[in-house]
C-alpha cells in the first residue's frame, strides 16, 4: 500500500514567518517516515509557495532567525488535481495528490482561515480548525466576545479600531485610562506576542499603541491581571468522546523579561514551564473544563492552547485561545501533553489521523 502523503507547510507572509519554521523544523523531524511520505513546502515572505530546498534551516542560528529558502521549485496551489512544480526551463510537473496538509502556520494569511478557506475550495484535508473557528481564534476582540458569550470569565479590553485612533484619538486615550494601569497593548490579528508591550504612563501607552499598529491596524489593549500565568491544552479525541483536556502548566518568565515576551518563549532559558501546575486539585479540574468550554465555543477541531490567569483571590480570567499554538517540541503545548501521556511524535500522528477522519466541506 502506498503512504499517506503529508504536506507539512510553514513560513508565510507575516511577522511570525521564523516561528513557523521552528515549529516546521520539529515536525518534520519526528513525523513517521514509515507511515507517512511527506513534502515539506515553504511559503516565503512575498506570498511564492517552494518546494523546501534541501538545505533549508529551520532553527534560530545565534540571532539569525530562520526564513524559507526560495531556491527550491516553485509551487501551483493547492487544488484537486494536486500540486503542480514550475522550475524555470522546465515543463511543469505534477507532485501528484496530497492526502492530508499540515499547517504549521502562525498569524494572518496561515493561522486566520484564509488558507482554510483556500484548502477547504480545493478538496483537502488539513490539520487544526476550520475557517471560522482559525479566524476567531485569531482576531482577539471577537474571541473575547465569543467567550463572554459562552459565559466565560475574560478580563477588561479596549479594542482600538484604526480610524477612531486616526479620528479621536483623545477619546480613545480616555476610554483607555479607564482601564487603569499598567496595560498590556497588542496587535488584535498576531501572535507569538510580536507587537506586545507594556504600558504604565500615558506616553507609553501612545507609543505601545503605535508599535502594535506596525503590525496590525487594530489594536487591544487589555486591564493588568495579577496573577500566575496558567496554560492548558486541548485536543480533539479520535471518534466521539469530545475534546480533552492536558494537564494545566504554569509559565514562568526567566531573563528579566517582564511578562511571556517573544524572547522569553522562543530564546533559551527564558522561560520554565511547570507541569502540572501546582494548583489545588478543584481549580485544576476547572481550568480543564473551562478550556475545553473555550474550544467548543469557537467550533475548534484538531488543538487548541487556552491561557489564563489564576488571580491572588483563586479567581480564573481566561486571557485567550490560540488555534495553532507554539509548535516545537519544547512549545507549551506539546510539553502540556508529554507531561499528560501524549509524546511529541503522537501528538502529530495524532493530528494527521485526527484531520484525515475528518469530512471534506461543511459539517
Amino acid at each position: 500500500m502506498s503512504k499517506i502523503r503529508v504536506a507539512v507547510v510553514f513560513g508565510g507572509r507575516n511577522s511570525e514567518h521564523a516561528v513557523s519554521l521552528m515549529g516546521a523544523g520539529s515536525v518534520l523531524e519526528v513525523i513517521d517516515r514509515d507511515a507517512y511520505e511527506v513534502v515539506p513546502i515553504g511559503i516565503a515572505p512575498d506570498g511564492r509557495w517552494v518546494l523546501a530546498a534541501p538545505g533549508q534551516s529551520y532553527a534560530i542560528e545565534g540571532s539569525k532567525l530562520p526564513e524559507v529558502d526560495t531556491s527550491g521549485a516553485e509551487l501551483a496551489l493547492p487544488s484537486s488535481s494536486g500540486m503542480v512544480a514550475m522550475e524555470p526551463g522546465q515543463i511543469p510537473r505534477s507532485l501528484g495528490d496530497v492526502d492530508v496538509v499540515f499547517p504549521v502556520l502562525h498569524g494572518p494569511f496561515g493561522e486566520d482561515g484564509t488558507l482554510q478557506g483556500l484548502l477547504e475550495m480545493a478538496g483537502v484535508r488539513y490539520v487544526g480548525s476550520g475557517v471560522l473557528a482559525s479566524a476567531v481564534g485569531m482576531d482577539k476582540a471577537f474571541m473575547k466576545q465569543l467567550l463572554k458569550a459562552a459565559g466565560l470569565p475574560v478580563g477588561p479590553y479596549v479594542v482600538v479600531q484604526d480610524r477612531h485612533w486616526r479620528g479621536d484619538r483623545a477619546q480613545v486615550l480616555k476610554e483607555i485610562e479607564d482601564l487603569g494601569w499598567p496595560v498590556f497593548v497588542k496587535p488584535a490579528r498576531a501572535g507569538s506576542s510580536q507587537g506586545i508591550s507594556k504600558a504604565s504612563t500615558p506616553d507609553e501607552l501612545e507609543a505601545a499603541i503605535e508599535a502594535a499598529r506596525a503590525h496590525d491596524p487594530k489594536v487591544l489593549v487589555e486591564a493588568a491581571i495579577p496573577g500566575r500565568e496558567i496554560e492548558c491544552a486541548v485536543l480533539e479525541s479520535l471518534g466521539d468522546a469530545g475534546p480533552e483536556a492536558s494537564l494545566p502548566g504554569e509559565v514562568v518568565v526567566k531573563g528579566g523579561q517582564e511578562f511571556f515576551d517573544f524572547e522569553a518563549k522562543y530564546y533559551a532559558d527564558q522561560m520554565a514551564l511547570e507541569v502540572p501546575a501546582e494548583l489545588p486539585a478543584e481549580v485544576t479540574a476547572e481550568i480543564q473544563s473551562m478550556a475545553i468550554r473555550a474550544f467548543e465555543a469557537l467550533g475548534c477541531e484538531g488543538l487548541s492552547r487556552v491561557d489564563f490567569f489564576y488571580t491572588p483571590a483563586g479567581e480564573l480570567i481566561l486571557n485567550e485561545i490560540n488555534t495553532m499554538p507554539g509548535f516545537t517540541s519544547l512549545s507549551v503545548a506539546p510539553q502540556l501533553w508529554a507531561a499528560t501521556g501524549l509524546s511529541y511524535g503522537q501528538l502529530v500522528d495524532r493530528l494527521i489521523q485526527l484531520a484525515l477522519h475528518r469530512p471534506v466541506g461543511l459539517r
